[in-house]
């Protein structure tokens, strides 16, 4: 069911103190860590409180969901892709969202570059990695991320803002851990050998917030504990 607004801002605020403690027990400032509500499912109304609460941005998983939603709200948001783009879907995404995180093949990132030159844009993308190596999950695999990268800075209608991924399903915490870690030394060795910032981690969801924090994460992305269940 989906909440009242109040209902809303409470629980932001609670997973912001949870958000803010965990940055703490990094060792890290908490304005280094933003915070992406997850507004799919829900309706429109969701991206409505996002902005009314004062946050930038809203993720969302489908592209057609996205479409609808943002007809629906004149909201004042940033709107960004974090689910799986098939690349003929690549240019209705370009028009009609502010970054794409789901990037995880060569194929997707020309077609997405094709669609930004011909809108006259520069769409900023991160690249989506497996880097838990979980069959169940889209992403490239991490060792074909220095090609992935590389291909991607070769495109003048795309700017590659850093990586994204997604952590195993798994009651052992220290999956979350290692897979972020890795994330983040994947992040660090290629912004090192291409010179380049790669400043965003997205990285975190509801269940393993507090471990991508203290792996580096710049950004989580959370929904049913928000806007309650789907």
């Amino acid at each position: 069911m989906f909440v009242t607004y109040d209902t809303f801002h409470k629980q932001t605020d609670e997973l912001r103190q949870k958000m803010a403690a965990a940055c703490q027990r990094a060792g890290r400032n908490p304005a280094e860590v933003s915070l992406l509500p997850v507004t799919k499912t829900h309706p429109a109304a969701a991206a409505e409180y996002v902005a009314r609460y004062g946050l930038p941005a809203v993720g969302e998983n489908r592209v057609q969901e996205a479409v609808d939603k943002r007809a629906q709200t004149t909201a004042v948001l940033r709107w960004e892709l974090i689910g799986h783009l098939q690349s003929n879907k690549a240019r209705l995404a370009a028009v009609h969202f502010d970054r794409i995180q789901s990037v995880d093949s060569e194929k997707l990132i020309a077609a997405l570059n094709r669609a930004a030159t011909e809108l006259g844009k520069k769409l900023p993308v991160l690249l989506q990695i497996n880097a838990g190596h979980d069959p169940a999950k889209f992403g490239a695999e991490p060792e074909a991320a220095p090609r992935l990268l590389e291909f991607a800075l070769a495109q003048p209608g795309l700017q590659v803002d850093g990586l994204m991924t997604i952590a195993p399903l798994s009651d052992d915490p220290a999956v979350a851990h290692r897979t972020f870690a890795n994330l983040r030394t994947i992040r660090d060795s290629l912004a090192t050998r291409f010179g380049v910032p790669l400043r965003e981690l997205s990285m975190g969801m509801s269940g393993d917030l507090e471990a991508a924090i203290a792996e580096g994460s710049t950004q989580v992305r959370v929904g049913s504990a928000l806007f309650g269940p789907r």
